[in-house]
């Protein structure tokens, strides 16, 4: 029954971040209450094994439809996996409590920000050349990645909402985009569970298979219904982080 319940968790978390990000709200509360004398790390380390193999899939998915420039995004997955795995260092020496404060703030900004610009990702109208858009990429994956590396919650809904609101994509495109910059900051979080000892391979095998299930089912649903829907399901996810990390602060929730 366990396995059940982790199973599902995890193809309905990759059918939610292959779409927005956010997939961690399911899959990694599923893991704390399945298996709730485990240590946080090692959960978290198993949650990344599987997930990584999701969004690196639902990256592909995209790319075959929207065809994003990768001259733009190698480099910025690259500066987002250096500064993730910058971020997993500085955590060990700083606490982030402070974080955890502010971060409902911040969500809160960017729910009432997308929800008064309805024009915020609905028209895909890049405002910068290659280069400028390589720049400011790079700087968004260097910025959420110190954030996903030192943190974490709602990594891939940062990147979509940077992405729209500073490259002028619609979100077809920012989804796209943030698959590549999440994979490589996924990619440096496992690496340090990993490197600790923090990951159960054969669990993080079966929660690889589903959530590569549900990122394709998730990919599919929004390339065919487009932008509006991504729009709406971003909406959600972002308010239903803001409620997990607004308790979260307050003591309610158990936080990263």
């Amino acid at each position: 029954m366990d396995l059940v319940l982790v199973t599902g968790a995890a193809l309905f978390a990759g059918l939610v971040d292959s779409m927005v990000g956010g997939g961690g709200l399911v899959l990694i509360p599923a893991l704390l209450s399945t298996y709730p004398s485990a240590p946080p790390a090692t959960l978290f380390g198993t949650g990344k094994s599987g997930s990584v193999w999701g969004t690196a899939i639902s990256a592909l998915q995209f790319q075959r439809r929207v065809r994003l420039r990768l001259v733009v995004f190698v480099p910025a997955a690259g500066v987002a996996l250096c500064a993730a795995a910058a971020g997993a260092r500085a955590v060990t020496h700083v606490d982030p409590q402070m974080l955890r404060q502010a971060l409902p703030v911040v969500l809160l900004v960017v729910l009432v920000y997308t929800v008064a610009r309805p024009d915020l990702g609905r028209c895909h109208a890049p405002r910068h050349g290659p280069r400028g858009q390589t720049a400011i990429a790079c700087a968004i994956g260097a910025s959420v990645g110190v954030y996903d590396g030192f943190f974490g919650p709602g990594t891939g809904s940062f990147l979509m909402f940077l992405l729209a609101r500073c490259l002028g994509y619609d979100f077809l495109h920012a989804a796209a985009g943030a698959k590549w910059l999440n994979t490589a900051t996924n990619l440096a979080a496992l690496g340090l569970f990993a490197g600790s000892g923090h990951v159960w391979w054969k669990l993080g095998a079966l929660i690889a298979v589903a959530n590569v299930l549900g990122s394709v089912i998730g990919s599919r649903l929004a390339l065919k219904h487009g932008v509006s829907l991504v729009r709406r399901v971003f909406i959600v996810v972002v308010a239903l982080l803001l409620l997990k990390t607004g308790a979260d602060a307050l003591g309610f929730g158990a936080g990263r």
